[in-house]
């Protein structure tokens, strides 16, 4: 057995965008590094034989980013995105199964965002930005460009690649949106498109439409809007009816769980809510020739596959998966399905089979890790103050037990707020469950209120009260762990990353009892985050108001940890990549000016470059590093 360092963390890859072939033969994904160790990103795709017969074969060398493969109808070839000609402007290319080079179908000047080989095999739907004109070039040569809110807004529009001749056009009426997905109904009909007004996520998140193109006479037809957070397309047939499946927001909400929401193309009406009352929160769709729709469903700590049953419009399960599965697609016939999945001691893999299971595993992304000596991973559940079901996972140091403690605790807490630890393997830069736990730490990983895999209301909870149930609910786990003797009550520590950033601030701020805290990319200021925030809309429902409402307080005061900084005596690690969009670094800037002014100890680290996630190699090992030497300090 070998010990886990933090260059097998961060040195590995992961797989991700697999697509089964329409003849459900073989199925195609993408091979990505877990840390940019150049400037450029790379990835590779790949393809393995559904059944597992043969070995994994690399389509791409993986020496540019090449990405987001999908099938020619006839399953003979594979269409993927690469930016091998010009560093980070990707064009399409395709390559045969049966060997050679892959072959540059496109040279857009502004690249292609995204693709979908269309029936019949002739065409390929595309979106791309608008082509620079003269002027464009001019005002770039001359830095002539004064950014004026609503004008000269890059949308990705609906394009039409015809083959053989390679020729692009736009369609007529087609709309100047912003288009972010775009399915065909398996039939060779209608392209089913969601788009948004700009690219920015806000507003375009909560102002999504649904348009129907149709390939035949070019002609596009608006259905109206979407209901929050729109993603997934997907179409299924009700008897002769064809519809259009998507997931979304609970409506009307802005803050809950996702539901599957349908609606009849061919006249208008209500959007139907699939899913109503069930307690587990669908993640992805896909649809299959036949008419069906598949589904994955994050269900506690688990997953489960479900299939519409087309006669009562309700999602019927097919069969579950131990931890984390995600990304699904499906044959023409259904009868094959491909998915990303990752157990208790097993990294993220692509695995195959009937949807009614069992699924082989198909790639081996990390053979590194066979031997690492892994901490235990143990199932929780538990009851909150208030009676409410909780789950989470429980990490020893590896080879003990139980019997051996108390040891210290660090709780780690997720993103989003809806978001959720599965029972996978907990391994990532991102303060990673089992790094912590080789270290000697027992790591308690909370599955609080606002988070996935409960239904809708266990999310919806939080909205303009995060920090309130959510934190109890922490804490519930946290006196349960102490109260059975696996958590040392004096040697207690907290970590997250975004709102588990939040929750780190937020608990340091009203209890004294943790001895070290982490805050990486967290929020201290719910206003701020309207202010400045690339997801304003829903902020402003987590923290419960704007700023604008007129003179205070507002009710995000009494939610935003800044408020109790004058609490804090625990130290704390403040982790922020320089250019986060999502939580914009001056939110860790002020948590560290208020801890400064009040003279509490902690270390506050920026890492150039960086976005919300941290993607640099050498800044992904000194989170790893400089998260475990805080707790070794302070523990």
């Amino acid at each position: 057995m070998s010990e886990l360092t933090a260059e097998l963390i961060v040195d590995g890859s992961r797989p991700m965008n697999s697509a089964v072939s329409p003849d459900g033969r073989w199925v195609v994904y993408e091979v990505v590094p877990l840390s940019d160790a150049d400037k450029h990103p790379v990835s590779a795709i790949w393809v393995a034989t559904t059944d597992g017969s043969t070995p994994p074969l690399r389509l791409t060398a993986g020496t540019a980013r090449d990405t987001a493969p999908k099938w020619s109808p006839d399953s003979a070839s594979v269409y993927f995105l690469s930016d091998r000609a010009e560093r980070g402007k990707a064009q399409l290319h395709r390559i045969r199964l049966d060997g050679g080079e892959a072959e540059a179908l496109t040279t857009w000047k502004g690249g292609i965002s995204q693709h979908l080989p269309l029936a019949g095999g002739d065409l390929v739907a595309l979106t791309a930005v608008e082509e620079p004109t003269e002027e464009d070039e001019r005002r770039e040569r001359e830095r002539d460009d004064a950014k004026v809110f609503g004008q000269r807004v890059r949308n990705a529009r609906l394009r039409l690649l015809q083959l053989p001749d390679k020729e692009i056009t736009t369609p007529d009426g087609s709309q100047d949106r912003h288009v972010v997905a775009l399915v065909q109904r398996p039939d060779g009909g209608p392209v089913a498109l969601l788009s948004w007004p700009t690219p920015e996520l806000d507003p375009g998140m909560v102002d999504n439409e649904i348009h129907l193109f149709d390939p035949a006479t070019g002609r596009t037809r608006d259905l109206g809007r979407a209901a929050s957070s729109a993603s997934s397309l997907a179409w299924w047939l009700a008897g002769t009816e064809w519809r259009l499946a998507y997931r979304a927001t609970t409506p009307p909400a802005v803050v809950g769980g996702k539901a599957v929401l349908d609606l009849a193309v061919d006249h208008a009406g209500e959007h139907r809510n699939l899913t109503a009352g069930m307690p587990m929160c669908p993640t992805t769709l896909a649809q299959t020739g036949e008419g069906h729709l598949l589904a994955l469903f994050a269900d506690g700590l688990d997953t489960a596959i479900h299939r519409l049953d087309p006669e009562r419009a309700r999602f019927v399960e097919l069969s579950r998966v131990d931890g984390h599965v995600g990304a699904l697609t499906a044959s023409r016939d259904g009868e094959v399905i491909a998915v990303d999945a990752s157990t208790s001691y097993e990294p993220l893999d692509i695995h195959a089979g009937a949807p009614g299971g069992p699924l082989k595993r198909l790639s081996d992304v990390r053979p590194e890790l066979r031997d690492v000596r892994w901490g235990s991973q143990e199932r929780l559940s538990y009851k909150a103050s208030d009676g409410v079901d909780l789950d989470g996972l429980l990490i020893l140091p590896p080879g003990t037990t139980r019997e051996a403690g108390p040891f210290p605790l660090v709780t780690l807490v997720h993103g989003g707020p809806y978001y959720r630890y599965a029972d996978e393997l907990m391994l990532s830069w991102a303060l990673s469950g089992q790094w912590l736990a080789t270290a000697g730490y027992a790591v308690f990983l909370a599955n609080p209120r606002g988070g996935s895999g409960h239904g809708h209301e266990f999310a919806a909870s939080v909205a303009g009260a995060v920090g309130v149930d959510d934190w109890t609910d922490i804490v519930a786990g946290i006196d349960l762990l102490v109260d059975e003797g696996v958590a040392d009550p004096d040697r207690l520590g907290i970590a997250g990353w975004s709102q588990g950033g939040f929750m780190s601030a937020w608990a340091v701020g009203q209890t004294d009892r943790f001895r070290a805290a982490v805050m990486g990319a967290g929020i201290s200021d719910w206003g701020q985050m309207v202010a400045a925030g690339e997801i304003a809309f829903y902020d402003a429902r987590l923290g419960g108001s704007t700023g604008w409402e007129g003179t205070g307080p507002h009710p995000h005061d009494r939610l935003s940890p800044i408020s109790f900084a004058a609490k804090v005596t625990t130290p704390v690690l403040i982790l922020h990549g320089e250019r986060d969009p999502n939580v914009p670094l001056a939110q860790g800037e002020y948590f560290h000016r208020a801890l400064r002014h009040f003279g509490v100890e902690h270390e506050y680290v920026v890492y150039p470059r960086e976005g919300h996630g941290i993607s640099e190699r050498a800044h992904q090992l000194d989170v790893l590093r400089r998260t475990r030497a805080w707790f070794a300090r302070w523990l």
